[in-house]
């Protein structure tokens, strides 16, 4: 039992990102897993705080990150997601005759680290749960570049507790998660309520995939401040992501993923779709 148990966990996190790695299921002890990720979204166009998609001079986001797991008991694990590099840019404006209008930004940092513990609240039962408590770490640069208006991190220190529920099916080939969350963040951001639904399935013995639905929403008991020259790291942003995610096993414990993210709707966030791909490794 303890075997098929370690296997699902195994398949699930090597199916997760950041959010939801290893779902309800902490990480069994002595355990652990490395994600080497690279995250890219570039968009000349904007959804405004109505959800209205406008034309924005181009901007792009360049995140390197590494995402790691280990479980301390079979109950209590640790996480940490590290972006060690952070690129953000703005390309320059050029009228239809050629002529300058602004010059091109950009800003290279540390990003905004996330630390977390993970405690399984139910364990060894069909439907398992976890509660997961993650600190931003502010980081990252919150007014980069020569415009100040470039982003690699929020600024803000703040605090998320979420629950997730998940349950297995076809004999460990196949899993689906819930999640609830809030995000509850400093320096006058409004705080988040985060609902997310993930499905996944082991295709075959070296491929596997997952759907994962994110709806973030904010509570708007914050300013109104806003970056929209960045579009990931503003106050008040909203979105239903919908991030399809393929993995391809090299050997039992490693293999690569890759991953594309649509927004469906949106507040204050780039309206294009964002591109990962990783290297993952589990002990």
């Amino acid at each position: 039992m303890r075997k098929i148990y370690i296997a699902i966990v195994m398949v699930l996190m090597m199916s997760g990102n950041a959010l939801f790695a290893g779902g309800g299921w902490p990480i069994p002890k002595g355990k652990g897993y490395l994600k080497l990720s690279q995250y890219v979204i570039r968009s000349n166009s904007y959804f405004t705080p109505s959800g209205d998609i406008v034309d924005i001079s181009t901007a792009s986001i360049y995140i390197s990150s590494i995402y790691g797991e280990y479980g301390l008991t079979d109950r209590l694990g640790v996480t940490a997601y590290m972006p060690f590099f952070s690129r953000a840019t703005l390309n320059e404006q050029v009228s239809t005759n050629g002529t300058l209008l602004a010059e091109g930004d950009a800003v290279n940092s540390l990003g905004d680290f996330d630390l977390a513990v993970k405690y399984g609240l139910i364990v060894n039962k069909p439907i398992v749960v976890s509660a997961t408590l993650t600190f931003g770490l502010p980081l990252g640069n919150d007014a980069g570049g020569e415009t100040q208006v470039l982003q690699t991190g929020d600024g803000e220190f703040n605090v998320m507790l979420g629950i997730e529920a998940s349950r297995s099916f076809g004999q460990g080939k196949g899993y689906i998660n819930t999640l609830a969350a809030y995000n509850d963040r400093s320096e006058n951001f409004s705080d988040e309520l985060r609902i997310g639904a993930e499905i996944g399935y082991r295709f075959a013995p070296k491929v596997s995939g997952a759907l994962k639905i994110l709806s973030v929403n904010s509570l708007q008991n914050g300013s109104d401040l806003e970056t929209p020259a960045n579009g990931i790291f503003s106050n008040n942003i909203e979105y239903l992501a919908i991030t399809p995610e393929v993995n391809y096993f090299v050997k039992d414990d490693f293999g690569i993923s890759g991953a594309i993210g649509f927004a469906a709707s949106g507040k204050r966030v780039l309206a294009s779709p964002s591109f990962s791909i990783g290297l993952f490794k589990s002990f």
